[in-house]
């Protein structure tokens, strides 16, 4: 079985590909790339792959893109942090939409999936038609209730005391030297037992951003932007950390579009 990743986060990636080794030892990664430019030409130039394994949110853009883009016969198993994109998800020949941190039993239960969904010779199809109704509904039933609550507070440590802090109140949360520091609004410093990619799926993503490899922000702390070499950007994040918050030319566009609630 071959599979193309699509994943712009290189420690996600790397879970990825352990995961699969295990759940499928057969499996075959034919390319990891980490963008909706790189993933569109991959596809034009290679046969099409036994399975896509696609996170959402890439360099550039959506993954979906893509799938809006070309014709793309293999079946896609999902991985994202988000919820939010669940319909256009199921157009793109979705076996399954797998919430971050992705789990080895869920994993196994979508490759399941798709082994039994596979013709004889193995090639990539798309589901009947007349199955649309059961997908759709077994997927959304699959996915949180829309009154699930993304974190809302943190057990921070001072001193000797163990404090409870509001999400509302973090303004940014940076790795460096495999720590994680959370930033409050007023400028306090506390380490936190979480990595960015565990963030990224607790907290909402309507004001949390994964900005870079190094921060999360949320949307207040974010104070300007400037155009940077290369068509990166700069960005003034308030309390302003020691190190310089850059966003690639790639992210760019993400970036711009979550700050305007697009």
């Amino acid at each position: 079985m071959t599979v193309l990743l699509l994943e712009d986060e290189y420690p996600a990636a790397e879970r990825l590909q352990r995961l699969l080794r295990q759940a499928a030892p057969e499996a075959q990664v034919s390319a990891v790339l980490d963008s909706v430019a790189g993933a569109l030409a991959w596809l034009d130039a290679h046969p099409a792959p036994d399975l896509i394994l696609s996170d959402i949110q890439l360099a550039d853009g959506l993954s979906l893109e893509v799938f809006e883009q070309t014709v793309v016969r293999s079946p896609v198993i999902f991985t994202t942090a988000y919820d939010a994109y669940a319909i256009r998800a199921f157009k793109a020949n979705s076996v399954d939409y797998l919430l971050k941190p992705v789990k080895l039993a869920e994993l196994t239960t979508a490759l399941t999936k798709l082994r039994e969904w596979r013709t004889p010779t193995a090639q990539p199809i798309p589901l009947p038609p007349n199955d649309t109704a059961h997908r759709l509904e077994r997927l959304l039933d699959s996915l949180p209730r829309p009154d699930q609550q993304y974190k809302t507070r943190f057990l921070v440590r001072s001193g000797e005391q163990l404090l409870p802090l509001p999400a509302a109140q973090v303004a940014w949360f940076q790795s460096r030297h495999e720590t994680t520091t959370l930033a409050t609004t007023d400028g306090c410093r506390f380490v936190v037992d979480y990595t960015l990619e565990q963030l990224e799926s607790l907290l909402d993503p309507r004001q949390f951003f994964r900005l870079n490899r190094q921060f999360i922000a949320q949307l207040p702390a974010v104070q300007r932007l400037h155009p940077h070499f290369n068509g990166k950007l700069l960005l003034e994040l308030h309390p302003a950390p020691t190190d310089e918050v850059l966003v690639s030319r790639e992210k760019a566009a993400a970036v711009k579009s979550w700050l305007e609630g697009g």
